[in-house]
């Protein structure tokens, strides 16, 4: 999507990578990801104020790992290298590179040895976050160092002739929490960017992308009622009319009263043309005996497609499918050089041909900067703020087989959990929260009898993104009524468990 300004990102792997880009728009620039093999070519196509080249799980000596284009360090064009980015461009441009002796991860104490650049305006020392093997020992000809630890001799390093800037350590995680004031500098210092792009603005271009892909064509939005779909239909909306078409699907694998919401919503309020299919018994029949989360969301992904390609095909002429899909999907699901942690239902999971064409405005945002064109778009408070719920539903916050009278349970746990955290003030204050169903069974005494019932297992987390997130610290008294109620009023439930980890090491959703 075109932007007044904007600042390309290559992407060499690192599963946060799209943490830059979204710290460079906290910034009100405009970032574009590429793949790290993009030509300079078509970096220039894109008519960027600045290139910055990401971190990535390889070593620069290792057969095969990633490289750039070496003509964008002679374009003109300003460039912030990151961790491996530094690395690459110290080894490619005659620097010396070596192996640590050992990999640095954690906080380290920077010594800022020129204030000029990057450093401008910022303490002479400052906390950094480091997470590496290889380092630059000896920067290339025409660099000088600009920052330094005990450790690493040559932790930031810039050619100002060239425009030319490196750092080892991480300044787009939360970890070194002055890394925004250095993209800032970045941006504004040496890129000349004057911060133009703003929710606003980022609606007038999609609107107007949608209007030029689409043309006289007909779109079908597979609507869930969440905050990025929802979007997805009022820019639909305003770009095409009434040649959308809402679809949305009861899988069966919905929250209590969700179908009902989606009703009222957007036939009501909104008056989009909204067709709804009720395929419980078609989705459950397809999961039956199905554990695996994988094929899980194989499955359900794929029976969505079919789906809408029906009802396309009922509908008559029309040429694309759109989706709420967002970066953190595409990212799991695996990149160029980046680990698949999990597939996304409409993005992993999406069979090689398909009869509609795919329009996903929302591909390249988090949550929190949807979130806020929906506050642009004046949606309401109970959609913009609505907790993010997977595509594949409860399907997957329940673990083992799918069955209704699993179903059952979960959805009306689910909705004590839900209840409970809203009544103690804490639903805008997480993220995500919600109730999983375990396969494990627990013993248990209820009115002197003994129980055998199914264990659920409580999460919630805080954090702005998907990618990203900490455990939530629930107040005991909250905890204490959802355990209480759950277990008296949800049959075949006699034991409630918190999870307290945090994304990483592990993810937000089980499965």
């Amino acid at each position: 999507m075109p932007a007044a300004e904007q600042v390309v990102v290559l992407d060499f792997g690192a599963q946060y990578s799209q943490l830059i880009a979204r710290r460079i728009r906290e910034c009100r620039v405009y970032s574009q990801i590429l793949s790290a093999e993009a030509t300079l070519k078509e970096i220039q196509a894109h008519s960027p104020q600045g290139i910055v080249l990401s971190g990535g799980p390889a070593s620069v000596y290792e057969p095969g790992a990633p490289k750039c284009d070496p003509r964008l360090f002679d374009a003109g064009i300003p460039v912030l290298g990151i961790c491996y980015g530094m690395q690459l461009m110290g080894r490619m441009l005659g620097g010396e590179v070596t192996p640590g002796d050992l990999r640095e991860y954690g906080h380290a104490e920077l010594e800022v040895t020129d204030s000029e650049g990057l450093f401008a305006g910022l303490n002479p020392q400052l906390t950094c976050w480091m997470s590496h093997g290889d380092h630059v020992v000896s920067p290339p000809p025409g660099f000088r160092i600009t920052a330094r630890t005990a450790s690493v001799p040559v932790a930031a390093m810039s050619d100002p002739v060239r425009n030319l800037h490196g750092v080892q350590f991480h300044p787009e995680v939360v970890h070194t929490p002055w890394g925004r004031d250095l993209f800032r500098n970045f941006l504004y210092r040496i890129c000349g960017c004057q911060g133009l792009w703003t929710p606003q603005s980022w609606i007038d271009q999609a609107i107007a992308s949608i209007r030029e892909r689409v043309g006289e064509g007909r779109v079908v939005l597979a609507l869930s009622g969440g905050v990025d779909s929802s979007v997805v239909a009022v820019l639909l909306h305003r770009a095409i009319g009434d040649r959308l078409t809402c679809i949305f699907v009861d899988t069966g694998l919905l929250r209590e009263r969700e179908p009902e919401q989606v009703e009222e919503t957007f036939r009501g309020n909104f008056d989009m043309n909204l067709i709804h299919v009720d395929a419980a018994d078609r989705f459950l029949t397809k999961l039956a005996g199905v554990a695996d989360p994988e094929r899980k969301r194989s499955i359900i992904g794929a029976e969505f497609v079919a789906i809408f390609e029906e009802e396309a095909r009922r509908l008559g002429d029309v040429q694309y499918l759109a989706q709420g899909t967002l970066y953190p999907d595409v990212i799991e699901s695996g990149t160029q050089y980046a680990q698949t942690i999990k597939s996304h239902h409409n993005v992993g999971s999406l069979p090689e041909r398909m009869n509609l064409k795919l329009i996903e405005p929302l591909r390249d945002l988090f949550k929190d900067e949807v979130r806020a064109i929906a506050q642009e778009l004046g949606l309401p408070d109970s959609i913009t703020w609505r907790h993010p719920f997977p595509g594949p539903g409860l399907a997957v916050r329940m673990l083992g087989e799918v069955t209704r009278e699993r179903l059952d349970i979960l959805r009306k746990a689910d909705a004590i959990v839900i209840e409970e955290i809203r009544r103690a003030g804490w639903y805008r204050r997480s993220f995500q929260a919600f109730a999983v169903l375990s396969p494990l069974r627990s013993v248990g005494v209820m009115g002197d009898q003994r129980t055998y019932d199914s264990v659920l297992i409580l999460r919630a987390v805080t954090g702005d993104d998907a990618m990203t997130a900490d455990w939530g610290r629930l107040p005991y008294e909250t905890l204490a009524a959802i355990s209480n109620r759950v277990i008296n009023e949800v049959p075949g439930i006699n034991r409630v468990v918190y999870d307290i980890s945090s994304k990483p090491p592990a993810t937000i959703e089980w499965e």
